[in-house]
C-alpha cells in the first residue's frame, strides 16, 4: 500500500482519541494530513535587534540571558517568571504568565531566539510569553513558520509535528497528477516539492512556487472533473428546428434590442438549428432584457410548431413573465398560457386540456409544471428563470417531459466569466452586458444611524409624490436570545415604520412566510396597495415595480456586493429618479471599503468581480453557492488566470483521453472530488 494512503493512528503518540480530533479536520491518512495546507505563515527567518523593536511589532530577536530568571507569586493563580535579556544593540525584558517551569530552562550566559508580540512599559521594551528556542536550532524560529486551523485536542506543535513527519515517510511516493508536458508547459514545480514548501517553505519564493503549482493542480482537476461530470466532449443531439430571420420578430417590437440582446439570440438559434440540444446560459444583469432572448426563442420554437415551457421560481414572477410574454408574442400570434399551484382546479383543467390539444404555444408557470399531470406534447424549448432558485433535478425534470428539448436558463446574477465556467459546467454563457435604453441609473448612498431623520424626511417626500419604497433587513425577526446584536429585523422595523408614518401603508414580506401569503403581499406592491415594503432579501429576484424608486438596505455591511447589486436592481425599473441607500454603522474599514465600491460602482460584472476579490467565491446567491465545490488552496477570487490556464490545459488533454484512461491517478483523484461534491457541480 502507498503510504500515501497510511491511517492517521501510524504516527507516533495518535490513539483513537486524538485520531477523532484528525478527522474533525478531515484528516484520515498520511495523505490527507500532506495535503491540509497551513492557513497562513509567521515570518521567523528575519532576526530584529533590539534596538529597532517596535511596540506592537511580532518579530524574532536572538539575545543573551543577562539575569537569572526569578518567579514572583503575585497572588493565587498567578505566577511571573521574569528575567532581562540584552544583545550589542539593547535590553529588553522577558515575562511568562503562569509557566513556573521556564525558570529552569534559560541559563544567564547562553542566547536565545525569541518571537514574540513586543510590548513596552515606559521606556523598556517587554516581550510576554514569547516562543523561544536556543541559539542554533530552527525547529520553531530562524524559519517561516506554518499556522494551522486547529481543532480541540491538537494544538499547533502537533499538527507542525504531524506534518513533518508524514512528509519525511512520503518521500518519494507524493502522486505527481499532472502529466509532463503540462508541468513543462506551465513551468511548474514536482509535487514533492510543492507539498513540502507548502507546510515549511525555504524561504517566501519556494513558498509561491510551491502554491502555484497545487492551485494549477487543483483546478485542473476540477476542470478534468467537470468535463467528465457534464460529458460535454460530445454534444447531444437535439431537435433540429428551421431557423426564422430575427429581423422578422425584432420588427414587431415596439424598441430597438441592444447588439448584446442580438448577440444571444443569434447564440441561442444558432443551438436550436444545430441538431445538437441546447443548453445554454443566458446571464445578464438586473434590467438587461433577458425575457426578450427567451421571447426571441419562444418565438422560433412556435414557427416550427413546437411548444416552450418557462419556469419560474415564484407565483408572481411567472405571472410577471406571462404579461411580458403575453405583450411580445400575442400580436404574433403565438398563444401564452399561464400554469401556477394557486390557480382553482377548473382553471387547472383548462389549461391541460388546451395542452393537449395543442391551442398552447408558450407555456408559463412554477413548479406545477412538473407534476405527472401535465403533458406536454411538442416541447421543443425549455426557459429556466433564476437557475439557483432550482435544483438540477428540476430542470432535468422539466426537460425529461420532451424529446431532449433545447434549454435556456436565465440569470440576473452576474458573475465573472470564469465563475460561471465553473458553476454552469454543463451550459454555454452568454453574457448581455448591455442595458436598454431608458433604464434609470440609480444614485447609491452610504449613510449611518446618524442620518435616521433625514432618512425618514426622504421616505416622506417619495411616497408623498406618489412613489413607493422598499426597505430591506438582513433577518426576519428580533432574537430572543440575542437582542443586542444591533441587527434590524423585517417585523421589528415594519412596526417601527408603521409607528413612524401611522398614515402610510407599511407591508412585510419574508422567507418564513407561507408562499401564498408572501405572494399576497408582494402582488399589493405591485398593485400600489403598499407604500413601504419591509423585506428579508426574498425581493432579491424578479418583481417588478416600476412605480418604486427608493430602496433601503439596512445593516447593508451584512450582504455581499452581488447580493447588494440584485437588491438595487429592484428600483429604477420605471421612469423616475432612483436612490439605493445604504445604512452602516460598521466601523471596519473593509466593510467600509466594501460599501462605497456600490456608491461608485452600477456594473453588475465589475461589482461581481470585486466581491469575488474581497470575499471569494462563498455567496453570490445569498447562501453557499450552489455547484461550488469547496477548493483546499485555489482561492477563485484572486486565481481566476491561473484557472483559465488549467481549463486550458485540462481540455486539451481530455480531448485526447477523454475518459483519463491513460492517467489513472488524475482519474483517481477526479472521482474523488465528484464523490465529495455528491456526485454534481451544479
Amino acid at each position: 500500500m502507498n503510504i500515501w494512503d497510511t491511517e492517521i493512528t501510524a504516527l507516533p503518540g495518535v490513539g483513537e482519541k486524538k485520531a477523532a480530533a484528525f478527522r474533525k479536520l478531515g484528516i484520515r491518512t498520511f495523505g490527507d494530513m500532506a495535503g491540509y495546507f497551513p492557513r497562513r505563515y509567521d515570518d521567523r527567518s528575519v532576526l530584529v535587534p533590539i534596538s529597532d523593536l517596535r511596540e506592537g511589532d511580532t518579530c524574532c530577536v536572538r539575545a543573551m540571558v543577562a539575569d537569572e530568571p526569578r518567579l514572583n507569586r503575585v497572588r493565587r493563580g498567578m505566577e511571573l517568571v521574569k528575567f532581562r535579556i540584552v544583545d550589542d544593540t539593547g535590553a529588553a525584558e522577558v515575562t511568562y504568565f503562569n509557566q513556573p517551569y521556564v525558570k529552569n530552562q534559560f541559563h544567564v550566559g547562553e542566547s536565545y531566539t525569541f518571537y514574540g508580540k513586543i510590548g513596552a512599559v515606559g521606556r523598556r521594551k517587554t516581550l510576554t510569553n514569547p516562543v523561544a528556542e536556543k541559539e542554533g536550532q530552527s525547529r520553531v524560529t530562524g524559519r517561516i513558520v506554518p499556522v494551522y486551523r486547529t481543532t480541540a485536542g491538537l494544538s499547533q506543535k502537533v499538527l507542525v509535528s504531524a506534518a513533518e513527519y508524514c512528509l519525511d515517510r512520503c518521500a518519494g511516493q507524493f502522486p505527481d497528477l499532472l502529466p509532463e508536458e503540462v508541468i513543462r508547459e506551465h513551468d511548474l514545480c514536482r509535487a514533492e516539492f510543492a507539498y513540502r514548501n507548502i507546510h515549511f517553505p525555504e524561504d517566501f519564493l519556494s513558498l509561491e512556487t510551491a502554491r502555484r503549482r497545487l492551485v494549477f493542480e487543483e483546478l485542473f482537476t476540477l476542470a478534468c472533473a467537470l468535463k467528465i461530470l457534464h460529458g460535454d466532449q460530445t454534444p447531444r443531439s437535439g431537435i433540429r428546428l428551421d431557423c426564422p430571420d430575427p429581423a422578422a420578430f425584432y420588427a414587431t417590437l415596439p424598441f430597438t434590442p441592444t447588439n448584446a440582446q442580438k448577440r444571444a439570440v443569434d447564440a441561442a438559434l444558432g443551438d436550436m438549428t444545430s441538431g445538437h440540444a441546447m443548453s445554454r446560459l443566458v446571464q445578464g444583469d438586473v434590467g438587461s432584457g433577458k425575457t426578450l432572448v427567451a421571447a426571441a426563442c419562444a418565438w422560433a420554437a412556435a414557427k416550427n410548431g413546437r411548444l416552450t415551457v418557462m419556469m419560474a421560481p415564484t407565483e408572481i414572477l411567472a405571472e410577471q413573465h406571462f404579461r411580458t410574454l403575453t405583450g411580445i408574442l400575442e400580436p404574433l400570434g403565438i398563444r401564452v398560457g399561464l400554469l401556477t399551484g394557486s390557480m382553482t382546479a377548473k382553471e387547472k383543467r383548462t389549461v391541460k386540456a388546451q395542452l393537449a390539444m395543442g391551442e398552447v404555444d408558450v407555456l408559463v408557470g412554477t413548479h406545477a409544471v412538473l407534476t405527472d399531470d401535465v403533458a406536454l406534447p411538442g416541447l421543443a424549448l425549455v426557459i429556466v428563470d433564476e437557475q439557483h432558485r432550482f435544483g438540477v433535478e428540476q430542470r432535468s425534470a422539466l426537460a425529461a417531459k420532451g424529446e431532449k428539448p433545447h434549454v435556456l436558463v436565465m440569470s440576473a446574477t452576474p458573475i465573472p466569466r470564469t465563475l460561471a465556467l465553473i458553476i454552469y459546467g454543463d451550459l454555454d454563457v452568454s453574457i448581455i452586458d448591455e442595458l436598454p435604453p431608458g433604464r434609470q441609473k440609480v444614485d447609491t448612498l452610504l449613510v449611518n444611524e446618524h442620518y435616521r431623520a433625514r432618512l425618514n424626511g426622504f421616505i416622506r417626500k417619495q411616497v408623498e409624490e406618489g412613489r413607493q419604497v422598499f426597505v430591506v433587513c438582513p433577518k426576519v425577526e428580533e432574537d430572543e436570545d440575542a437582542p443586542d446584536l444591533g441587527l434590524h429585523s423585517a417585523e421589528e422595523h415594519a412596526a417601527y415604520l408603521q409607528n413612524e408614518f401611522p398614515d402610510l401603508r407599511v407591508g412585510c414580506v419574508h422567507g418564513r412566510m407561507k408562499p401564498k401569503q408572501k405572494d399576497a403581499v408582494m402582488s399589493a406592491m405591485v398593485a400600489g396597495e403598499i407604500d413601504i415594503l419591509v423585506s428579508t432579501t426574498v425581493i432579491e429576484v424578479g418583481v417588478d415595480v416600476p412605480n418604486a424608486n427608493l430602496m433601503i438596505i439596512e445593516n447593508a455591511e451584512r450582504f455581499g456586493l452581488s447580493q447588494l447589486h440584485q437588491l438595487r436592481g429592484r428600483i429604477g425599473r420605471g421612469p423616475y429618479k432612483s436612490w439605493c441607500v445604504l445604512v452602516s454603522d460598521a466601523e471596519n474599514e473593509v466593510s467600509r471599503e466594501r460599501l462605497k465600491i456600490m456608491t461608485k460602482l452600477s456594473d453588475g460584472f465589475a461589482i461581481s468581480e470585486e466581491d469575488l476579490r474581497l470575499r471569494g467565491p462563498g455567496d453570490f446567491f445569498g447562501n453557499r453557492q450552489h455547484g461550488l465545490p469547496e477548493t483546499h488552496i485555489a482561492d477563485l477570487g484572486a486565481d481566476m488566470q491561473v484557472l483559465q490556464d488549467a481549463q486550458t490545459a485540462a481540455n486539451a488533454l481530455m480531448e485526447a483521453d477523454p475518459d483519463l484512461s491513460a492517467h489513472p491517478a488524475l482519474r483517481r483523484q477526479v472521482d474523488r472530488m465528484i464523490a465529495a461534491a455528491g456526485g454534481t457541480f451544479n
